[in-house]
Protein backbone atom coordinates (compact mmCIF):
# COMPACT_ATOMS: atom_id res chain seq x y z
CA UNK A 1 0.00 0.00 0.00
CA UNK A 2 2.33 3.52 -1.02
CA UNK A 3 2.63 5.43 1.98
CA UNK A 4 0.12 8.21 1.60
CA UNK A 5 -2.91 5.73 1.52
CA UNK A 6 -1.25 4.34 4.85
CA UNK A 7 -1.05 7.86 6.38
CA UNK A 8 -4.36 9.03 5.21
CA UNK A 9 -5.73 5.15 7.05
CA UNK A 10 -4.09 5.89 10.06
CA UNK A 11 -6.00 9.25 10.16
CA UNK A 12 -9.06 8.13 9.25
CA UNK A 13 -8.64 5.61 11.32
CA UNK A 14 -7.79 7.83 14.49
CA UNK A 15 -11.16 9.97 13.72
CA UNK A 16 -13.30 6.91 13.44
CA UNK A 17 -12.12 5.56 16.81
CA UNK A 18 -12.38 9.21 18.31
CA UNK A 19 -8.99 10.25 19.01
CA UNK A 20 -9.28 12.67 16.69
CA UNK A 21 -12.66 14.63 16.79
CA UNK A 22 -14.11 17.29 14.84
CA UNK A 23 -12.17 20.47 14.96
CA UNK A 24 -8.94 18.73 15.96
CA UNK A 25 -5.81 20.09 14.09
CA UNK A 26 -3.64 17.82 12.09
CA UNK A 27 0.26 18.23 12.15
CA UNK A 28 1.49 20.53 9.40
CA UNK A 29 2.96 18.80 6.31
CA UNK A 30 5.98 19.72 6.64
CA UNK A 31 6.37 18.64 10.81
CA UNK A 32 4.58 15.31 9.80
CA UNK A 33 7.01 14.73 7.23
CA UNK A 34 10.04 14.83 8.94
CA UNK A 35 8.33 12.91 11.81
CA UNK A 36 8.11 10.38 9.98
CA UNK A 37 10.89 10.99 7.61
CA UNK A 38 8.81 10.89 4.10
CA UNK A 39 8.37 13.67 1.36
CA UNK A 40 6.39 16.37 2.57
CA UNK A 41 4.15 15.97 -0.80
CA UNK A 42 3.23 11.94 0.36
CA UNK A 43 1.55 13.64 3.18
CA UNK A 44 -0.02 16.57 1.13
CA UNK A 45 -1.46 13.42 -1.11
CA UNK A 46 -2.80 11.74 2.23
CA UNK A 47 -4.42 15.13 3.51
CA UNK A 48 -5.81 15.03 -0.02
CA UNK A 49 -6.76 12.19 -0.51
CA UNK A 50 -8.86 12.59 3.28
CA UNK A 51 -10.02 16.07 1.82
CA UNK A 52 -11.36 14.20 -0.97
CA UNK A 53 -13.57 12.41 1.69
CA UNK A 54 -14.63 14.95 3.27
CA UNK A 55 -12.96 14.02 6.51
CA UNK A 56 -10.92 16.78 6.81
CA UNK A 57 -10.58 20.30 5.62
CA UNK A 58 -7.38 22.40 4.07
CA UNK A 59 -7.22 25.76 4.43
CA UNK A 60 -3.95 27.62 3.43
CA UNK A 61 -2.39 29.12 6.52
CA UNK A 62 -4.82 27.26 8.70
CA UNK A 63 -3.64 23.43 7.74
CA UNK A 64 -5.57 20.73 8.27
CA UNK A 65 -8.43 20.17 10.72
CA UNK A 66 -10.97 17.16 11.34
CA UNK A 67 -14.73 18.51 9.85
CA UNK A 68 -17.12 19.26 12.30
CA UNK A 69 -19.96 17.39 10.40
CA UNK A 70 -20.29 13.93 10.88
CA UNK A 71 -16.82 13.43 10.49
CA UNK A 72 -16.45 10.36 12.61
CA UNK A 73 -19.32 8.60 10.91
CA UNK A 74 -17.92 9.25 8.03
CA UNK A 75 -14.38 8.08 8.65
CA UNK A 76 -15.81 4.69 9.58
CA UNK A 77 -17.66 3.97 6.22
CA UNK A 78 -14.64 4.87 4.30
CA UNK A 79 -12.43 2.70 6.84
CA UNK A 80 -15.39 0.06 5.66
CA UNK A 81 -15.75 1.20 1.88
CA UNK A 82 -11.99 0.39 1.76
CA UNK A 83 -12.10 -3.18 3.51
CA UNK A 84 -13.98 -4.15 1.32
CA UNK A 85 -12.67 -3.44 -1.90
CA UNK A 86 -9.02 -4.97 0.14
CA UNK A 87 -10.90 -8.14 0.34
CA UNK A 88 -12.79 -7.86 -3.07
CA UNK A 89 -9.12 -7.65 -4.53
CA UNK A 90 -7.97 -10.68 -2.79
CA UNK A 91 -10.96 -12.56 -4.54
CA UNK A 92 -9.82 -11.34 -7.82
CA UNK A 93 -13.19 -9.45 -7.97
CA UNK A 94 -12.66 -5.52 -10.08
CA UNK A 95 -14.29 -2.48 -8.11
CA UNK A 96 -17.69 -3.31 -10.73
CA UNK A 97 -18.04 -6.41 -9.20
CA UNK A 98 -17.58 -5.70 -5.61
CA UNK A 99 -20.47 -2.67 -6.11
CA UNK A 100 -22.83 -5.37 -8.27
CA UNK A 101 -22.34 -7.82 -4.97
CA UNK A 102 -23.20 -4.74 -2.47
CA UNK A 103 -26.07 -4.02 -4.78
CA UNK A 104 -27.46 -7.37 -4.83
CA UNK A 105 -27.41 -7.69 -1.24
CA UNK A 106 -29.10 -3.90 -0.92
Amino acid sequence: MPLADQIASQVRGAVAAGRLVPGDRLPAARELAEALEVNMHTILRAYAQLRDEGLIELRRGRGATVRRDEAADRARLVDAVHTLLDAGRRLGLDIDEVVEEVRRLA
